[in-house]
């Protein structure tokens, strides 16, 4: 029971015993405690600003990196835009020196084609003309194989000369 109604004599050496532990505690323990707690608060905030830092310098690293990939795609849309019109010059240049190069052999052909047919046409008149000269000599060795003939055309090729 006297814990439960303690005593004045109790609850003055309970005071005196309090107040010199809290003497003692005050003198040598108290500042020390107090020092490694605000030590320890210190770090605490220097962490959390060091990991506030980190987290604005991963923030800026973000948006820097979204930036160069966003500087490398138009790099590279820029690329495939100056290949295709490369690409397209390139296949109109070929296609323009095609067509010179077709235009320059159908003209070459037409013009052997030409040449071809002025000398089959000049061979034609060459044969026809040899072919003729055989004809005539022949009927001129047939015809004036007689001497009344003879005398008939040239007397006519002589009315012939002198009217021209």
């Amino acid at each position: 029971m006297e814990l439960i109604n303690p005593g004045i004599g109790l609850i003055f050496w309970m005071t005196i015993a309090f107040l010199l532990l809290m003497f003692i505690l005050g003198k040598f323990a108290w500042k020390p405690i107090m020092k490694a707690l605000k030590n320890r608060e210190d770090h605490i905030e220097s962490a959390l600003m060091a990991a506030e830092q980190t987290r604005q310098e991963m923030k800026d690293l973000k948006s820097e990196h979204l930036q160069l990939l966003a500087e490398a795609r138009d790099e590279k849309d820029k690329m495939l835009r100056e290949a295709k019109v490369i690409k397209d010059s390139i296949i109109e240049k070929a296609r323009a020196e095609a067509n010179t190069e077709y235009n320059r052999i159908i003209e070459n052909a037409k013009d052997s084609i030409q040449y071809e047919k002025m000398a089959a046409i000049t061979d034609l008149k060459n044969q026809l003309a040899q072919l003729s000269i055989e004809i005539a000599e022949k009927v001129l060795t047939e015809e004036l194989s007689k001497t009344d003939k003879q005398k008939q055309l040239i007397n006519k090729l002589i009315d012939e000369v002198e009217i021209n």
